[in-house]
């Protein structure tokens, strides 16, 4: 889970902001290309070592696939998933 520039996101009828972005891989065929299920949540502030100090509740979530020389490119570092994925969102990690 990592802390993100907050966003507003519509959900239910209600603007809601999200400030934490999760991220789980959901398949992965060790050979091109995988795919990460991410979540962006309503969240408390915390620091890089005391990540997070609350989670609230998923405002959106999707689907997110890492393939061609992206995933070439992948180390299998959670460092570079999560700057893959808050690119293709347009978020910004903090």
């Amino acid at each position: 889970m990592k802390q993100i520039e907050p966003v507003q996101v519509w959900k239910n009828g209600e603007q809601l902001e999200a400030s934490l972005l999760n991220a789980i891989i959901i398949n992965d065929n060790l050979e091109s290309a995988c795919t990460f299920y991410y979540q962006l949540m309503t969240g408390g502030q915390g620091t890089e070592s005391m990540m997070p100090i609350s989670v609230g509740q998923s405002v959106a979530e999707g689907n997110i696939s890492l393939s061609g020389e992206d995933y070439l490119a992948w180390n299998g570092s959670n460092d570079y998933a999560y700057d893959y994925i808050a690119e293709k969102l347009n978020l910004t990690l903090i």
